[in-house]
């Protein structure tokens, strides 16, 4: 069974830090490109980056530019994202996804075939 897991949301502080875990069972990770997405209360889903696979090259939406990280381990079957800064409009579910490859990734919600069940992350002093 194609499965992936999200992991390491929580509370945090404002200007604080996180770093979510999607980690893929039942397949390898290695020939996806993964992107992370969230959606807040009343929101639509929105795409907030991605990296192809191999990791050969990544994206950010703007409003998460420069605090942002995202990194794979294939070894681990594993892609992380590192979350610094944090304000409270940063606070939604956040959910992994995997697609098929491409030269590019994209942030786009219909580029992706598997979904993990989200985590949260809350922002709050």
């Amino acid at each position: 069974q194609l499965q992936l897991v999200e992991s390491g949301g929580g509370v945090v502080q404002p200007g604080g830090s996180l770093r979510l875990s999607c980690t893929a069972s039942g397949f390898t990770l290695d020939y996806y490109d993964i992107g992370w997405f969230r959606q807040a209360p009343g929101k639509e889903r929105e795409g907030v980056s991605c990296v192809s696979s191999f990791g050969r090259t990544s994206l950010y939406t703007d409003s998460v530019k420069g605090r942002f990280t995202i990194s794979r381990d294939n070894a681990k079957n594993t892609v992380y994202l590192q979350m610094n800064s944090l304000p409270p409009e940063d606070t939604a579910v956040y959910y992994c996804a995997a697609g098929r490859s491409a030269i590019f990734c994209s942030v786009t919600k219909g580029e992706y075939e598997y979904w993990g069940q989200g985590t949260q992350v809350t922002v709050s002093s």
